[in-house]
């Protein structure tokens, strides 16, 4: 009977022993997970893997503005271009598709998302939420170029850029704000102290070392790596705008000091003109970006959104610049169904091609197209009644946006050099008496036209 007894004992420490083994495989099993969820923020910094670090970075950044119902969206340079690959695939998910984590965890630095500057509201909470997560946050501030102009120069701050961090990964945040020109602006991201650097890595950002100007964007849902989120529809017009997006704002400062000098034309017959010119460049600019055809602000236009932040009153026209890439047969067309009618075409397409067109009263629209060498750029020009031709030369340039006229228009990011080049080095001194052939330091004699082709290169109505 004691053995028995002894048997039975046994068995039942055997018995126990191997439950609490089991219990202990199942526990270890659990906390292991639990510790390496995304979901367990204030341990990230014990994930030994870079790509689920930034993956879960990226999806408890996401659970903190759905809580606080910050409609934000993916504007990631990177991301966005291997979604675009398989974005039909991507709207056919179902939600709970988990794929492999494809698109977030390529060994990055920063995420880059964007929000409406409008849908913010008061969002202090927002904060408190993040630093519980895990989050250190910061903010960057600017000026509001909404704010200032030729009477007042606003010095309001407004947020420009958050950053959210947990470990190695950061959340890059950018505010959009809504301009008069009907367009989206964000501003530059300027580094308030030297620990900032180690903070956010400034280099790699693909947005935000300079202020960008952007469309409007129609957004779309879609599941990636797990991960729910809105991005813009049009991912390829996006990744376009992003490489060209660079803005300047008017140089209001520049041009109160400028007038100081040289008093305004505040006569019935400048104010006239101003509106008559507003007018035409509205309506070229909308022809032209309804072509899907690139123009900048050109010659005397230019100067004077650089100058003096307005349009010179006693130019007597309006000039724009374009490529003779994207040159369009459609354009002449279009622009007399816009009611302008052409006033002449000089050139050819190989060579020093310009047209003119009739506005309202005595405002004309000159559109001058520019030739690319290998290190420098020209439009041409025409004399009618000898047939002479000339050539305008300029340093290489880019293009950048402005706001001018209450339009979303180009310039030269390069402008001083482009005025430079066209105007001289007193480019800031009023000159009403001006002579295309002579006037302009960049100008050269290119030969003359045959007389066998004037018919089709000297075209006047």
């Amino acid at each position: 009977m004691q053995r028995i007894n002894k048997n039975v004992i046994l068995a039942v420490l055997t018995a126990a022993s191997c439950l609490f083994l089991l219990f202990q495989l199942y526990y270890y099993r659990y906390y292991i997970s639990v510790k390496h969820s995304p979901a367990f923020p204030k341990l990230k910094e014990s994930l030994s893997a870079p790509e689920n670090t930034q993956l879960g970075v990226i999806k408890n950044f996401l659970s903190l503005v759905s809580s606080h119902n910050l409609p934000v969206y993916l504007i990631d340079p990177v991301v966005l271009g291997f979604i675009q690959n398989d974005l039909d695939q991507l709207r056919r998910l179902p939600d709970n598709i988990v794929s492999e984590c494809k698109y977030f965890c390529k060994h990055r630095d920063v995420t880059t998302f964007a929000l409406l500057e409008k849908l913010w509201g008061r969002k202090g909470n927002l904060f408190r939420s993040a630093e519980k997560m895990g989050f250190q946050w910061q903010r960057y501030d600017g000026k509001d170029p909404r704010l200032e102009g030729m009477d007042d120069l606003s010095g309001t701050q407004i947020p420009l850029h958050y950053v959210f961090k947990i470990a190695a990964h950061a959340i890059h945040l950018v505010v959009f704000y809504e301009r008069s020109g009907n367009y989206l602006w964000h501003g530059p991201l300027r580094l308030k102290h030297k620990m900032d650097k180690n903070f956010l890595p400034f280099r790699k950002l693909p947005i935000g070392q300079n202020a960008g100007a952007y469309d409007r964007p129609e957004l779309l849902m879609i599941t990636a790596d797990g991960l729910k989120m809105q991005i813009p529809k049009d991912t390829s017009r996006v990744l376009k705008e992003i490489s060209r997006s660079r803005f300047l704002e008017c140089r209001y400062k520049e041009a109160r000091l400028f007038f100081q000098m040289y008093p305004d034309d505040v006569s019935l017959e400048g104010i006239e003109f101003r509106k008559k010119a507003k007018s035409l460049l509205q309506l070229a600019a909308s022809t032209l970006s309804t072509l899907g055809v690139t123009f900048w602000l050109s010659s005397g236009t230019c100067l004077g959104w650089y100058r003096q932040c307005n349009i010179i009153p006693y130019s007597k026209d309006v000039d724009l610049g374009i490529f003779i890439q994207d040159y369009k047969p459609e354009i002449i067309p279009a622009f007399q169904k816009a009611g302008l009618p052409l006033k002449h075409k000089f050139g050819k397409m190989e060579d020093s091609l310009e047209l003119s067109f009739f506005g309202d009263g005595d405002v004309k629209l000159d559109i001058f197209f520019f030739y690319e060498e290998d290190d420098h750029m020209w439009n041409g020009g025409t004399q009618a009644k000898s047939g002479k031709k000339f050539k305008y030369l300029f340093p290489k340039f880019t293009l950048c946006w402005t706001e001018f006229a209450e339009l979303k228009v180009r310039v030269p990011c390069e402008t001083l050099d482009y005025l430079e080049a066209n105007y001289g080095k007193n480019w800031d001194v009023p000159l009403k008496v001006w002579d295309w052939k002579n006037s302009p330091p960049n100008v050269q004699p290119n030969g003359m036209w045959p007389v066998d082709e004037w018919d089709d290169v000297i075209q006047m109505y």
